[in-house]
C-alpha cells in the first residue's frame, strides 16, 4: 500500500527539532512585531479623511428622503447597484446607501491600500504579521502562476505535489486497490477535525452531494461529545470505514480525544488502525511520523490557515474521496475564477470588495451589530456555520495588525438559516423588531429536474424564489397600517446573491467570494484576518480544569476542595452524572 511519509527523523530527534523550531519561531515573531510597532506606519481607519466624511453622511440616512422605499425607486437603481460576473450576481440595490456613500467607501478602500495588500497576499508576501507568515489559500487553486516563492520554497510545486498524491490515493480507493483489514472496500469515511479542519469541507460536501452521488459517504466528527461519536458509529460498518484525522499540529486536544476514541473502536472490532487511518497534517508533526502507521499522510502548510484551508489537503482528501479528484479540481477552478475577479477587477466592479465595504458601512456607520445569511437552498444549509467561523474568527478582534487598540467596530455577529424556514422562525424580528442586514442567496437551477407538482399554479422552486424576492422587497419598503401591530417600518437593508447551480464551479465561486470579502474587510479595518489568539486562550483556560479532572480519575477520593464553589459544583455533577 502506498505511503506518503517524507519525515526522516525518529521520534526523539523529531521532538527536539520541533522544540527548537518553536523557540526560533517565537523569537522571530517578537522581532517582527517589535519592528512593526516601532517603525512602520499603520493605517488608522477612524483618522482617515474618508471615514470622517462618512460619519456626518450617515446621519442623513436617518431622514425620510433616504428611506429604502424611496432609494429603490430612483432611476437605474438596480443597474447601478448590482454586478453580474462569471455566473455570479451580487445585488446591493436594497442597501441603505447611494452613489455619494459608495464613492467615499471606495476612497476608504484606496487609502487603506486594500487592493495592494490583496495583491501582496496572492504573491506570497507576509500579510499575517503576528505570526510572520504568508497567507496563501489562493495558491491552493492558482492555475496561472508557475512559481510563488516563500522562504525559497516553491509553493505551487509543493501544493501540486500534494494534489497528485491525493489524486493517486483516492483513485486507488475508488478502484478498490486499497481495502480495509478484512479485505472489504471502503464505503464511508469519518472526518475527525474541529473548526477550520472540517467546517468548510462539510459545507462543500453538503452542497455538492445534492447533484453528485458520493462515491464515499462522509461523516463529520468535530465535537468531543461522546454522544456525537455514538451516533456516527451507528451509521457505519467498521470494516468499510476510513478515518481521516485532520490537524496541522496533531496535538489539538479535541481532535486527539476523538482519534483515541476511534482507535479504541477499531481495536474493539479487531481492525488494524494502520489499514483504516489517513492523516492530514503538517510536515514533521507527530501525525506525520512514519512509526505511526496509516494508509497515507498528506501535508498541509503553515501559509494556509484552518478557516481558509478547504481548498488544500484539508478539503482535498475527503472531497476527492467523496466525489473524485476531478470534481475537486472543478471546485478549485471555481474558487480560482473568483480569486482572479477579486484580484483584478477595479473597485467599482469588484464584488467581494464592495460587499466588504457594505459590511463596514452597516456596522460602523449605521450601527448594525449582526448580519443574517439566508440561502434559499437546502443544499447550502452548512454555508452559514462555515462563514460564522471564517468571518468572526478573522475579524472579531480589538487590535490592529500592529497591536494597536481599535477605536472602530470590527466584525459583526453572523447567523442564519435556510429560507423559507427562516421566515417562520426569526423573520418577525427582521421585519418589526431590532433590524439587521440580511444576505439572501438564490440558486437559479435546482438539481431536481423531474416532474414537479404545482401549488396555486407555481412550482416549488418558483415558490422558493417568490418568497426570497418578496422578503427582500418587504424589508426595504415596509407596510403602512393604521393598526400599529400590523405596521412594518421597512428601511431594512439586504443584498441578494445568485449563483447558477450547485456544480463544483459555482460552489467554488461562492466559497471564494466569502473568503475574499472577509480578507478585504480585514485589510480595510487594519486587522490581521489570519490569526486567532482568542481561540487559543480558551484552550489554555481549559488546561487547569482538565488537570483537576485527571486528578479525580486517578484518585477517586479527591474532592475539588481547592476550587471555587461554582467550578466544584459543575465537576461534582460531572462525576456523579446527575444534579
Amino acid at each position: 500500500m502506498s505511503r506518503y511519509f517524507l519525515n526522516p527523523f525518529p521520534n526523539q530527534a523529531l521532538t527536539e527539532i520541533i522544540g527548537l523550531r518553536m523557540i526560533a519561531k517565537a523569537f522571530r515573531q517578537f522581532l517582527f512585531q517589535w519592528g512593526m510597532t516601532m517603525g512602520q506606519k499603520i493605517f488608522n481607519l477612524s483618522n482617515h479623511q474618508a471615514f470622517q466624511k462618512l460619519k456626518p453622511l450617515s446621519k442623513s440616512f436617518k431622514d425620510k428622503n433616504h428611506h429604502l422605499k424611496n432609494l429603490i425607486q430612483t432611476k437605474n437603481r438596480f443597474k447601478d447597484f448590482s454586478i453580474q460576473k462569471h455566473g455570479f450576481s451580487y445585488d446591493f440595490s436594497k442597501q441603505r446607501l447611494d452613489k455619494t456613500i459608495l464613492k467615499e467607501l471606495f476612497e476608504l478602500a484606496r487609502q487603506a491600500g486594500a487592493k495592494e495588500t490583496f495583491s501582496q497576499m496572492v504573491s506570497g508576501k507576509i500579510v499575517n504579521a503576528t505570526e510572520n507568515r504568508s497567507a496563501l489559500h489562493t495558491a491552493a487553486r492558482d492555475f496561472t502562476q508557475d512559481q510563488i516563492l516563500v522562504n525559497d520554497m516553491d509553493v505551487i510545486f509543493e501544493i501540486n505535489k500534494v494534489n497528485k498524491e491525493i489524486k493517486n490515493f483516492t483513485e486507488k480507493i475508488h478502484k478498490k486497490k486499497i481495502k480495509g483489514t478484512t479485505g472489504k472496500s471502503f464505503t464511508d469515511a469519518v472526518v475527525i477535525g474541529i473548526g477550520g479542519s472540517y467546517l468548510g469541507c462539510e459545507f462543500v460536501y453538503t452542497a455538492l452531494k445534492h447533484g453528485i452521488e458520493p462515491l464515499i459517504d462522509l461523516h463529520f466528527l468535530p465535537n468531543v461529545d461522546i454522544d456525537n461519536f455514538g451516533q456516527i458509529i451507528k451509521t457505519i460498518n467498521p470494516e468499510t470505514c476510513l478515518w481521516i484525522i485532520i490537524s496541522k499540529s496533531y496535538t489539538t486536544i479535541e481532535t486527539m480525544a476523538n482519534l483515541n476514541q476511534a482507535l479504541l473502536f477499531l481495536k474493539s472490532n479487531n481492525l488494524d488502525p494502520a489499514n483504516h487511518l489517513v492523516t492530514v497534517t503538517a510536515k514533521g508533526s507527530p501525525g506525520d511520523d512514519p512509526t505511526n502507521s496509516s494508509l497515507g499522510s498528506f501535508h498541509m502548510f503553515d501559509f494556509i490557515g484552518g478557516r481558509y484551508s478547504v481548498t488544500s489537503a484539508v478539503g482535498g482528501v475527503p472531497l476527492s474521496l467523496a466525489f473524485g479528484f476531478d470534481n475537486f479540481h472543478r471546485f478549485l477552478k471555481g474558487c480560482h475564477t473568483m480569486d482572479l475577479h477579486a484580484l483584478n477587477a477595479p473597485e467599482e466592479n469588484n464584488i467581494p470588495l464592495i460587499a466588504a465595504l457594505i459590511n463596514i458601512w452597516n456596522s460602523n456607520f449605521l450601527d448594525y451589530p449582526a448580519l443574517a445569511i439566508i440561502p434559499y437552498c437546502t443544499a447550502l444549509s452548512n454555508l452559514c456555520p462555515h462563514v460564522q467561523q471564517l468571518y468572526m474568527e478573522s475579524l472579531g478582534k480589538g487590535v490592529t495588525s500592529a497591536g494597536k487598540s481599535t477605536n472602530h467596530r470590527t466584525g459583526v455577529i453572523i447567523f442564519g438559516e435556510p429560507g423559507t424556514n427562516a421566515q417562520h422562525s426569526f423573520f418577525q424580528l427582521a421585519h418589526q423588531g431590532s433590524p439587521f442586514p440580511i444576505e439572501f442567496i438564490g440558486v437559479a437551477t435546482p438539481v431536481y429536474n423531474k416532474s414537479q407538482a404545482t401549488s396555486k399554479g407555481v412550482y416549488n422552486h418558483q415558490e422558493l424564489w417568490a418568497n426570497m424576492i418578496a422578503q427582500a422587497m418587504g424589508l426595504a419598503k415596509g407596510k403602512d397600517d393604521d393598526n400599529n401591530a400590523k405596521y412594518f417600518p421597512g428601511n431594512r437593508p439586504s443584498s441578494t446573491i445568485v449563483i447558477n447551480d450547485l456544480t463544483p464551479e459555482s460552489i467554488g465561486m461562492l466559497l471564494a467570494f466569502y473568503e475574499a470579502r472577509t480578507v478585504y474587510e480585514g485589510f480595510i479595518l487594519g486587522l490581521n484576518p489570519f490569526d486567532q489568539f482568542g481561540v487559543e486562550l480558551g484552550k489554555v483556560l481549559a488546561t487547569d480544569i482538565r488537570d483537576q479532572i485527571k486528578r479525580k480519575n486517578i484518585d477517586k477520593t479527591y474532592d475539588f476542595t481547592s476550587l471555587d464553589t461554582a467550578t466544584k459544583f459543575y465537576l461534582d455533577i460531572l462525576f456523579k452524572g446527575s444534579l
